[in-house]
């Protein structure tokens, strides 16, 4: 029996110090503020956390804080893909040694790999650990859709238990969920699809403004999965604001600049990424006031 997650999980930003090294203090700092949030989940090593622009001593230095934080508290699954099947699974490798509980695996990005191509890599991956693995499909950003044919073949693989679905393709969401078996759960990977895709029968988000607001987040999903849906509609359309200011600009300069008004981290970002406008700085600031977030 696969293991069931549901809720809020946080794609976990990096904190940089103003030279660019990683501010592990600061990093240490927001994974704890997570688990007293009650965040259901942590993703450390997404994309939202930069890990394109770190190197390997770097990744494991954070999953180290990671594991000392979240032993015992919350579960864990790490960013470990690629697009390359053979760097992702030494990423795996790599990682394994760490009281983690599993990884998520975007779909191979800019190669565009077919179908088959596809469910081939997931499941060499799959094969090269007993961890759990969460699939991630994000056409907007790999150039490649995983479609629902392949999300549920791939999901029969006795350690893939869940699937990030970020392809706002509500139609092939939808089919995912009515066909997946009971153990294999969809997740949202948009902050504003949350709402529409738990009402369908998604179990929860991989959020990205919960990184500014972990308690707001973990309310709103007891509302949803509690099927209190009167309620939650009036918490949805009061979160839209975040949800639609934290990708003004690319992802994670607007919830970085949120985060630094919060006291939290310098808004600093790595190239190609660079600090937010202060157009966005403005926007985020009057978002987190208007909905009373705070340290």
């Amino acid at each position: 029996m696969k293991n069931n997650i549901s809720g809020v999980g946080t794609a976990l930003v990096t904190p940089f110090k103003k030279d660019f090294t990683v501010d592990y203090e600061a990093y240490r700092k927001l994974v704890k503020r997570q688990i007293e949030s009650k965040i259901d989940f942590l993703i450390p090593l997404g994309t939202t956390g930069e890990t394109p622009c770190l190197d390997d001593t770097e990744k494991c230095k954070i999953l180290e804080i990671t594991d000392e934080e979240c032993k015992g508290k919350v579960p864990v699954y790490a960013g470990a893909g690629s697009n390359s099947t053979h760097h992702t699974i030494q990423n795996v490798k790599l990682f394994d040694k760490y009281d983690i509980d599993g990884y998520l695996i975007v779909t191979p990005y800019y190669n565009k790999p077919t179908q088959s191509g596809i469910i081939s890599h997931f499941k060499a991956v799959a094969e090269s650990t007993d961890k759990e693995i969460i699939l991630y499909n994000v056409p907007s950003r790999t150039a490649t859709n995983m479609t629902a044919e392949t999300t549920l073949a791939i999901g029969e693989i006795k350690n893939v238990i869940a699937v990030k679905e970020a392809s706002s393709n509500y139609s092939q969401i939808s089919e995912i969920i009515k066909n997946s078996s009971d153990d294999f759960i969809v997740l949202s990977g948009n902050d504003d699809e949350t709402l529409s895709l738990c009402a369908t029968g998604a179990k929860g988000v991989i959020s990205v403004a919960s990184n500014l607001a972990p308690k707001e987040l973990v309310n709103f999903l007891k509302l949803i999965l509690n099927n209190n849906f009167s309620e939650a509609r009036e918490m949805h359309h009061k979160l839209m604001p975040l949800f639609k200011n934290c990708f003004i600009e690319s992802n994670p300069i607007p919830v970085k600049a949120g985060m630094h008004f919060l006291s939290l981290l310098e808004n600093v970002l790595r190239a190609p990424l660079y600090s937010s406008t202060q157009q966005t700085i403005s926007v985020m600031e009057k978002t987190i006031k208007d909905l009373g977030i705070n340290y």
